[in-house]
C-alpha cells in the first residue's frame, strides 16, 4: 500500500487541504492543515472539521489559522496502515467528523442500469448477465441524453411502464427527485490507509468510486474530497428496503485522503470536470480498473446538493454528499457470468489529480476494529484539552 505523499496528494502543490490525524499524546483527533511536507495542527482555532467548514470563508480561515507543527506528512502517512502502525505516533484519519454523511444514488446512466439489473435479478449474480442483455436491448443508450424530470423523461417512463419494464431505480434516475440517503453516521467514516468493510454474508459486492462534496449548514459547497461508497449488490438487489443493510456497515464509508477547499484555482466547475479512476488489486493476482467522469453525471452537483439540504432538510453541523458513480463493475472474477465481487485483502485505490488518492484494503466487517470513538467521546476529549 503506497502511502507516500507523492502517491496520495493532489498534483497541485498550492491546493488548500485539511484533514484529521489521531494524536496519541492528546488521546484524540486534531484538525490539520497540509503545509508542504509538514502538517500543522489548527485544532486550537478550529477544534473540528465541522467548525472550519462553517466559517464564513473556510479557505481563508484554513490558510490564516495559527497552529503548531504536528509532524512530517510522509511519516504520518507511513504510520497510518494498521499493520505497520506505531501507536505512540500520529496517523491519518478521515478528514470529516461531525457532518452528516449522505449519498446520492443512481446519478449516472450506466450505474442506474446496473441497479435495475440488481433489482430484476433479486440479488442473484448468476442471473445478472442475461438480464443485463435484456435491459440494454430495451432502453439502449436513449437515457444518456435525457434530463431528469423533463417531458422526454416522462414520456420514456410511460413507455417503460407500458412495456412492463419500469423500475424504482429508473424513477430516481430520470424522474424529478434524486435519491438521497444516509450512508453512515457522523464520525463513522474511515480515511485513507484504513480497512473498508464488506459484510461476510455478501457474495456480490463492489467499490463505488465517487467525488464527495463538503457542504456547510447553510447549503454552501465549500470543498470536495474522494469517497468509496462500498455497496452490497446482492443485499440491495433483494429489496430496496434493505438499502441501509447494503450501505451502512462498519467501515463501508471511506473518505479522503484530505478535503480540498474551494479557492481561485479549484471550484465547483472544476469538480464537474473531474475523472475519478479506480484500481483494484487482489491477493489472488486479480486486477480491475475503471473510471467515472463527472462530465457524464445526469444531475448537476449543485442540484444534488440543493435536494440534500434545504428548508425541508436541515443539518446544523453541515454534511458531506457522495455524488454517485458511473462505474459499475461487470468484469468476471471467478465463474463466467458472475461478475465482480471483493475478496479479503483487496487493495482499492480511488484517485484523480485534483483530489489525490484514497487507498484502502478490504476485510470483513466483523474483522475491523470496532468503532468506539463517537461524538460523545470527541466532546469529552476536546473538553479535557480545553478546546471547547
Amino acid at each position: 500500500m503506497d502511502m507516500t505523499p507523492a502517491a496520495i496528494l493532489p498534483t497541485d502543490p498550492s491546493a488548500s487541504l485539511f484533514g484529521r490525524i489521531w494524536r496519541p499524546d492528546r488521546a484524540g483527533p486534531s484538525l490539520v492543515r497540509v503545509d508542504g511536507d509538514r502538517l500543522t495542527d489548527i485544532s486550537a482555532a478550529y477544534p473540528t472539521a465541522r467548525d472550519l467548514c462553517e466559517a464564513a470563508d473556510a479557505m481563508r480561515a484554513l490558510r490564516t489559522a495559527k497552529g503548531e507543527d504536528a509532524g512530517c506528512l510522509a511519516d504520518i502517512l507511513a504510520n497510518t496502515p494498521p499493520d505497520r502502525r506505531e501507536t505512540t505516533r500520529p496517523w491519518l484519519l478521515s478528514p470529516i467528523d461531525l457532518q452528516a454523511v449522505k449519498a446520492a444514488g443512481v446519478t449516472f446512466v450506466t450505474s442506474m442500469l446496473e441497479r435495475v439489473i440488481e433489482e430484476k435479478a433479486r440479488g442473484n449474480p448468476d442471473a445478472a448477465g442475461r438480464i443485463r442483455d435484456q435491459v440494454r436491448a430495451l432502453v439502449g443508450d436513449n437515457l444518456r441524453d435525457l434530463r431528469p424530470g423533463s417531458d422526454a423523461a416522462a414520456q420514456l417512463k410511460q413507455a417503460l411502464i407500458d412495456a412492463g419494464a419500469w423500475s424504482q431505480y429508473l424513477e430516481v434516475g430520470i424522474g424529478p427527485d434524486a435519491e438521497i440517503f444516509t450512508k453512515a453516521q457522523p464520525m463513522a467514516t474511515v480515511g485513507a490507509g484504513s480497512a473498508i468493510g464488506v459484510h461476510p454474508a455478501s457474495v456480490w459486492n463492489n467499490p463505488e468510486p465517487e467525488v464527495v462534496l463538503v457542504i456547510a449548514s447553510d447549503g454552501r459547497i465549500v470543498g470536495a474530497t474522494l469517497g468509496n461508497d462500498v455497496n452490497l449488490r446482492d443485499v440491495e438487489g433483494r429489496s430496496a428496503l434493505l438499502l441501509g443493510k447494503a450501505k451502512d456497515n462498519l467501515g463501508a464509508a471511506a473518505v479522503g485522503p484530505f478535503v480540498r477547499l474551494f479557492d481561485d484555482r479549484f471550484d465547483l466547475a472544476a469538480v464537474e470536470r473531474i475523472t475519478v479512476t479506480l484500481h483494484v488489486r487482489g491477493r489472488d493476482g486479480f486486477m480491475m480498473e475503471g473510471r467515472s467522469a463527472m462530465a457524464e453525471i445526469s444531475r448537476a452537483p449543485a442540484e444534488l446538493a440543493a435536494q440534500a439540504v434545504n428548508a425541508h432538510h436541515c443539518y446544523p453541523d453541515g454534511l458531506i454528499l457522495y455524488l454517485g458513480t458511473l462505474f459499475a463493475p461487470t468484469q468476471d472474477r471467478g465463474e463466467p457470468g458472475r461478475g465482480f465481487t471483493h475478496a479479503e485483502g483487496d487493495e482499492v485505490r480511488i484517485g484523480c489529480k485534483e483530489l489525490g488518492t484514497l487507498v484502502n484494503w478490504v476485510t470483513a466487517t466483523d474483522r475491523i476494529e470496532p468503532w468506539t470513538f463517537g461524538v460523545g467521546a470527541l466532546m469529552r476529549n476536546l473538553a479535557v484539552r480545553g478546546l471547547l
